[in-house]
């Protein structure tokens, strides 16, 4: 899933913001899936988070996970989306500390 953020008013981000952002969303994403989901329940996990420009920042995460047959009637699909939801959350809120850090 692909979301730019740029209606935030952001000065240009350096490396190291970008990888902060990168970085937070990816283990909010992580710790979302772990809390709904045994990790011995799942087979195979991926996370992928990718920052393009400074301003606007193109921000890409994507998530491949194989659950376990146990969990015949978990919906993989919606864990997914949830937890892409929660880690653009967490970015964006990393981005707006920036914002304000850089008013200063």
């Amino acid at each position: 899933m692909v979301e730019v953020l740029e209606e935030l008013g952001l000065p240009d981000l350096t490396s190291e913001q970008t990888e902060e952002v990168c970085k937070l969303a990816e283990e909010t994403a992580r710790r979302y899936v772990l809390s709904k989901v045994a990790s011995k329940r799942i087979e195979k996990f991926n996370i992928a988070v990718e920052a393009e420009g400074t301003n606007p920042v193109t921000l890409r995460i994507d998530i491949d996970i194989a659950l376990s047959p146990l969990l015949k009637g978990f919906d993989a699909q919606k864990l997914v989306d949830d937890a892409i939801k929660e880690a653009f959350k967490s970015a964006e809120a990393c981005l707006r500390e920036f914002k304000c850090h850089s008013k200063k």
